[in-house]
């Protein structure tokens, strides 16, 4: 390893941060729930897949082998997410008159070019639910042998007050299993289909195919499906084992899937599936849940184009990740486009400062402690991945940037060599930062960038009439340039 570092993750089972202690030593296994392909890849899909490939960096970085598993959801996940109602990818190839799986190819591929503009990195092992029926069934076989599933005219159902007897269902969400048979109780019969079940908080494991449902396989109970929750154990089983590290995904799917995940591994296997739970906090947009009944829900294309109504300009990717990256992951996130033009424009100063660092020269002392800067990065990222702090540390890293470029702070050979590390290491390698360079926008940044530095370099040099022509030469072009007081230089265009 590179570093022997503590790490502590909040744990969303105990409530509590926890010292990270791998099953296996110097390996990671890493299991986050994948999207359901039926539609194109959505703000929402952003922040869980941008968080864990940072934490798969990070521990990759500090020499860990991680084993990252994210799986593709293209069949079994219906809508509303119950037990009743039509397949949601099924819908979609419905009403696009198109063979399911030929929504399922279209949308995987449009997601993973999505991930790819993220620079989110490839995962280890990408499976599809509909790849693992044999597994699945496999599965609740077991579940029923352990007396915690039971057959209903040809589907099988989870027993979760059989299962409360000698577990705890409820103890990742905080609910009371009192509470969940009183509230499904009020519903029993409202619910179409709630009479194949001894209870109505019970939830599907398979269930047999309506005539009409395109979508379906052979079993021991019936030509059917799975149900929603059991692909996940079924595939985290098979690629990290009956127990692995660590188990992420948004909070949205704490209640009821990653619940029923538990139960249905401990109802197979008779233990708990996963030693740390992470969840992300959800995404606002001006301060309202992001949804589509409310005009808010905003696909990924349509933030990197600009042509959703809510967004007065197009955002780059990086822009996207940026800003995602400078709240902790277990943080609401509103998106704004005020919020948005922040971070493009904390970005590109960031982003700069790296291309001024491999002009910089080292002198005989340092003014700042560059190894401390250092340190604070891995505390934080180390602290429950907090990389809203290592951010705020690698801001200050920039300003010694510009002020050693400036003339008026100075630094020794040794702290050049740590701040282009910790370029190299946080900026491009653990936050998965780049330069935009696919469209003429980008161009344009990349072009001030070089034409501002031009400038410092002459103001450097005591040149102030080259400096101002610079300067001036831009304002006619409609470039508002600003002088920070950290020696650093931001632009906005009219």
């Amino acid at each position: 390893m590179k570093a022997v570092r503590d790490i502590y993750i909040t744990n969303s089972l105990t409530r509590n941060k926890e010292k990270f202690e791998p099953l296996v030593p110097g390996f990671v296994g890493l299991y986050v729930c994948g999207p359901t392909v039926y539609g194109p890849p959505h703000l929402g899909h952003a922040r869980p897949y941008i968080t864990f490939d940072v934490v798969c960096r990070f521990f990759s970085h500090l020499g860990y082998r991680v084993r990252y598993v994210r799986n593709i959801t293209d069949v079994g996940h219906l809508e509303n997410d119950a037990d009743e109602g039509e397949d949601k990818i099924a819908k979609k190839a419905r009403i696009e008159k198109l063979e399911p799986m030929e929504v399922v190819e279209l949308y995987t591929r449009n997601f993973h070019d999505a991930m790819d503009k993220l620079n989110v990195q490839p995962v280890s092992i990408e499976p599809r639910a509909s790849g693992h029926i044999i597994e699945q069934i496999n599965m609740i076989g077991q579940i029923i042998e352990q007396g915690y599933a039971y057959e209903s005219n040809g589907s099988v159902y989870f027993d979760v007050r059989k299962y409360s007897k000698h577990h705890d269902y409820g103890k990742l969400s905080g609910r009371v299993i009192d509470e969940l048979i009183a509230g499904a109780g009020n519903e029993r019969r409202e619910l179409e289909g709630q009479e194949e079940k001894r209870n109505p908080e019970d939830f599907a494991l398979w269930k047999k195919a309506a005539p009409e449902h395109i979508m379906r396989w052979p079993s021991p109970w019936s030509e059917g499906f799975p149900g929603w929750h059991i692909e996940c154990s079924a595939m985290s089983t098979k690629y990290l084992g009956d127990t692995f590290d660590i188990h992420g995904g948004g909070m949205d799917l704490l209640f009821p899937h990653h619940e029923s995940e538990i139960a249905q591994s401990k109802g197979a296997c008779g233990k708990a599936p996963v030693r740390y739970w992470m969840h992300n906090n959800m995404i606002t947009i001006n301060g309202q849940k992001m949804g589509k009944s409310l005009g808010n829900f905003i696909n990924l294309e349509e933030l990197f184009n600009g042509s959703h109504k809510l967004l007065e300009q197009a955002y780059a990717p990086m822009t996207i990740r940026f800003f995602i990256l400078q709240a902790h992951y277990r943080s609401t996130l509103d998106f704004s486009n005020e919020g948005l033009k922040a971070a493009e424009k904390g970005l590109a100063k960031l982003l700069s400062a790296g291309d001024l660092l491999l002009k910089l020269k080292a002198g005989d002392k340092s003014t700042s402690n560059i190894s401390e800067i250092r340190e604070a990065c891995y505390f934080a990222m180390s602290d429950d991945f907090n990389t809203a702090v290592t951010i705020a540390n690698l801001f200050e890293a920039s300003r010694v940037i510009y002020s050693v470029h400036g003339g008026t702070e100075s630094i020794t050979e040794e702290d050049l060599q740590i701040l282009k590390s910790l370029y190299q290491d946080f900026v491009y390698g653990i936050l998965g930062l780049k330069k935009e360079t696919s469209d003429q926008s980008n161009g344009m940044a990349d072009l001030m960038d070089f034409l501002l530095s031009l400038r410092a370099e002459a103001k450097a040099k005591k040149d102030f009439q080259t400096s101002d022509r610079i300067r001036n030469e831009l304002s006619a072009m409609g470039f508002v340039i600003k002088d920070e007081k950290d020696g650093s230089t931001s632009w906005t265009k009219n």
